[in-house]
């Protein structure tokens, strides 16, 4: 018998985002973001996904098989469809799931809240540990003032607005972020509840209070959880052994010329060419992936000697994954500019990534360097000076 799991109930059938457990967030379905806290929280002996979708249950053992290591201990099980309708509760599927396996104590993790990590779970498992402790649940501080309509008059209730406090020194209230619960086996079943008797708190950061409801939930968060990365990418860097660089808008201006006689011209920049054929020289794996497919793009490659160059790809981060297993590099050690929207979920993926002044602003937020110049002015001469002095 397991000590402590985790449960995350994802259904098929949203009504306001379609399948929204499976929206990528980050280049990752939104599921793999809460799957990813559980399993790599050290006090969660094993961690279940449980769907009535045979869709998201495809889009769960995909991701869990390409990283197997890091899901080693998630388990996909099927949800009883009257426990995922509209109506149903979410403790529902928690009966139902006590009702199969044995466990001591669960938590219970929502989808979404892409933002929870496996030190918070653990450190609600830590509180639920102390004595006297039958729950405990996830909160954050909100310092906002609340008011109340009592008839037609308007009352404060949580402050006095005649003596209106600053922020600082402002407690707040604390309310439910939703991202996670923990009770015990015996508990959820006497009460039918997910949490009951003495309930404690862990406190999570303040920009966790955002769950994904609703579609812009998933734009204010995906900024959010792309800062987050960001900061964890430059904190465990790798060395980079592979550059990645998209074509238009990065190695040349974006714009595509054209001849009297028809004939379709990029200009390129030989600053690029030369960064791009000295760190090849220095072993480094070097490449392009991009959306066109031209001849004169392979012309360019050639030239230059790349390791690679993909035309014609409508999925980059896909395109990527396959060249990391053909070179044997992690996914850590790739360096990726880009400038464009098709660019987001490799930038977001990879150990260090780099954009064009002239970038969309989505790229630009993602880049973990933004270039001085724009696209075929020396975008890549700069991002590679920057690491090699090339």
């Amino acid at each position: 018998m397991d000590k402590t799991v985790a449960l995350i109930p994802v259904r098929g059938g949203s009504k306001s985002i379609p399948l929204k457990n499976i929206k990528e967030l980050c280049g990752k379905p939104l599921v793999y973001w809460t799957a990813k806290a559980a399993c790599e929280a050290a006090l969660v002996d094993k961690v279940y996904v449980a769907t009535d979708s045979d869709e998201i249950k495809k889009c769960v053992t995909s991701f869990a098989d390409k990283e197997k290591e890091l899901f080693s201990k998630l388990v996909v099980i099927d949800r009883n469809e009257k426990n995922a309708s509209d109506t149903a509760s979410t403790e529902s599927v928690m009966l139902e799931f006590a009702a199969k396996y044995d466990f001591e104590s669960i938590v219970l993790v929502q989808a979404t809240s892409p933002l929870l990590q496996g030190k918070d779970i653990d450190g609600g498992l830590e509180v639920f540990n102390t004595p006297d402790t039958d729950s405990v649940i996830s909160l954050v501080v909100q310092k906002r003032f609340l008011w109340e309509l009592d008839g037609e008059n308007a009352v404060p209730s949580n402050y006095d607005y005649l003596n209106r406090p600053r922020r600082q020194e402002f407690e707040g209230y604390f309310m439910e972020n939703g991202a996670f619960y923990i009770t015990t086996k015996s508990g959820l079943l006497t009460t039918k509840c997910r949490i009951s008797g003495h309930i404690k708190s862990y406190v999570m950061d303040e920009n966790t209070a955002i769950e994904i409801d609703e579609p812009d939930d998933f734009i204010i968060v995906e900024k959010l959880l792309q800062r987050r990365l960001k900061a964890q990418r430059n904190q465990n860097r790798k060395p980079i052994r592979m550059v990645v660089t998209d074509c238009d808008g990065c190695l040349t201006d974006g714009g595509m010329y054209y001849s009297e006689n028809g004939d379709e011209l990029k200009k390129f920049n030989t600053k690029d060419g030369m960064a791009l054929a000295r760190l090849r020289d220095q072993g480094i794996i070097v490449g392009i992936i991009t959306g066109e497919n031209m001849k004169l793009n392979q012309r360019r490659a050639d030239k230059l000697g790349l390791s690679f160059i993909e035309q014609g790809v409508k999925d980059k981060l896909e395109a990527l994954k396959t060249l990391i297993d053909r070179y044997d590099v992690a996914m850590e050690e790739v360096l990726y500019i880009g400038d464009d929207i098709n660019d987001i979920g490799a930038m977001s993926a990879v150990g260090y990534s780099a954009c064009p002044a002239d970038a969309l602003s989505e790229i630009r937020e993602t880049a973990d360097y933004i270039a001085s110049c724009k696209g075929g002015e020396g975008v890549v001469r700069e991002v590679l000076n920057i690491l090699w002095r090339v």
